[in-house]
């Protein structure tokens, strides 16, 4: 389909596409199997300046913005959902200052960052506040002109590999989630530490680790917005986030959907390509039909978020759900199609079907973009009545 992408969108989505053919398909099996994070691969990203596609010019960036970040996010999961976590999880971990950060944290952190010299990290998830994120038990006490962090946030991308952590600890417990404020801790602070490197179902070229926090002092000029803004910080952050998931989980659809259509055209059983057969055609139809869709609304909800829409928590992760899903179908269809090829790791869709299931897990389960969605459901339900 056409989505009407801009002439720079296109070039950027393109340069993409060529680096995730030449660059990181030839590699994925490879970093797949070794759990390495790919900075190789990191670092032409970086001389592409694909990471500043979503940061505003003043600031180093090339001034794009959630849908640019999208179409490069899917470029790169069609080649590797893992590598792909390393520049969409610095897009995760970046939005937190975009969004609420002073012009001198912006101008502090941002061009690092838009030019690949700095990865980010965002830090909200614990051992116990999951799906739960008001549960959180991380705590920031102010003490002078510095905060004192304590606590562990569990399963945080990039973990160890980023410069620049974007983190949510309590300033005051007496109000709940509302006592919640969001912090910028650079990689070094003393009292910071990581835990072991996660051995993880897929994604396995990203890195996931415990970032450990142990009296850790983060000077109070590093507070993003003021005390208590945090867990509208967060869940602002998540808004603009999810599409980028979809983005990913698109790409991994595709990715498994191209190996599964090349596969059926080659693959001669009964004296023809399974390829014309019905039952292989019609799996391919609906496979294809399925990543169209959740194309569409991933690029619609980005567009919308690109807006200034007030309100895009429900869009947000419709698409996010959608595109996980269908990527998990989509996967799972592509290693059906190539039979027991497909359970081999020597073959890709394996690993394809690996990478999508974290798509349906972060960034908020699947149940819980129902629960949100629904939510939002009933209460425009509400305001309709008269």
């Amino acid at each position: 389909m056409d989505y009407l992408l801009t002439e720079q969108q296109v070039m950027m989505r393109d340069l993409a596409r060529k680096i995730a053919d030449e660059k990181i398909k030839p590699v994925a099996a490879h970093y797949d199997e070794t759990e390495e994070f790919a900075w190789p691969i990191m670092k032409i990203i970086a001389d592409s300046d694909l990471f500043g596609v979503y940061i505003p010019e003043q600031y180093g960036g090339l001034g794009g913005g959630v849908m640019d970040m999208c179409l490069i996010t899917e470029e790169f999961s069609r080649a590797c959902g893992g590598i792909a976590l390393g520049y969409a999880g610095t897009g995760l971990g970046t939005f937190p200052i975009l969004l609420y950060g002073s012009d001198e944290q912006k101008q502090r952190f941002l061009p690092d960052i838009a030019k690949g010299k700095r990865l980010a990290a965002f830090c909200i998830t614990e051992a116990g506040a999951g799906s739960d994120a008001g549960s959180i038990k991380t705590t920031a006490v102010k003490d002078g002109d510095q905060y004192i962090l304590n606590g562990t946030k569990q399963w945080i991308t990039n973990a160890g590999e980023a410069e620049v952590y974007t983190v949510i600890a309590i300033t005051d417990k007496t109000k709940g989630s509302r006592g919640a404020s969001a912090f910028i801790v650079e990689k070094g602070a003393k009292g910071m530490e990581f835990g072991k490197k996660e051995k993880k179902m897929g994604i396995r070229a990203s890195a996931t680790r415990e970032v450990i926090f142990t009296d850790c002092r983060v000077p109070a000029a590093n507070l993003i917005s003021k005390e208590g803004m945090g867990f509208i910080v967060a869940m602002k952050t998540l808004d603009n986030s999810r599409p980028g998931v979809a983005a990913q989980a698109v790409g991994i659809a595709q990715g498994a959907l191209d190996h599964a259509v090349e596969y059926a055209r080659t693959r001669v059983q009964f004296g023809a390509p399974i390829s014309s057969f019905q039952a292989i055609q019609h799996m391919l139809a609906d496979m294809g039909t399925q990543v169209e869709a959740a194309r569409a609304l991933a690029y619609a909800t980005a567009r919308m978020v690109d807006s200034g829409a007030k309100s895009i928590s429900k869009e947000s992760a419709m698409s996010k759900l959608f595109a996980s899903d269908v990527a998990m179908k989509v996967a799972n269809d592509a290693v059906q199609i190539f039979g027991g090829y497909g359970y081999m790791r020597d073959y890709p869709v394996e690993k394809y079907l690996r990478d999508a299931k974290i798509t349906q897990i972060y960034e908020g389960t699947n149940q819980i973009q129902r629960n949100v969605i629904a939510g939002h459901m009933i209460k425009e339900s509400l305001k309709k009545q008269p």
